[in-house]
């Protein structure tokens, strides 16, 4: 078994989407064994998204995800890194295939409702940002 963070960022929360999503993660085989919701500083998700800070759209990404609430989640299933993304389509939403969380639901790049984990590694890391192995359900 495999985990994954994900994240429903700032628009879904205010969208009040967050059963729909949970439900799709749920309906695919993915179980939540770890979630909160949090309002993140803008030092919060600066630490968060430090891998790009030297991107163009850092500052903007930053402010955004401290926006508002997000809903932090721990998934586990086979293979739950690669399902989770599949499942939460395209970052661009406009080439996000039908059927998936950004394609039904973001409204822009940005504002694409969910973030997810790209590699073992990163889940490790990013899991280990929000949650202790006390939060985690075996």
């Amino acid at each position: 078994m495999e985990q994954t963070l994900s994240i429903i960022k700032p628009d879904g929360v205010k969208k009040q989407i967050i059963g729909d999503v949970i439900r799709r993660f749920e309906n695919r085989g993915l179980s939540v064994k770890a979630m909160r919701m949090l309002q993140m500083t803008k030092e919060d998700a600066m630490g968060f998204y430090a891998v790009h800070k030297e991107r163009p759209f850092f500052d903007s990404l930053t402010d955004f995800m401290c926006s508002g609430p997000v809903v932090v989640m721990v998934l586990e299933g086979e293979k739950a890194i690669a399902l989770n993304r599949e499942i939460m389509g395209a970052t661009n939403f406009k080439e996000a295939d039908e059927g998936t969380i950004r394609k039904d639901f973001a409204s822009s790049i940005e504002s694409n409702v969910v973030h997810g984990s790209d590699a073992p590694e990163t889940a490790k890391t990013e899991i280990a940002y929000f949650f202790s192995s006390l939060d985690i359900m075996a």
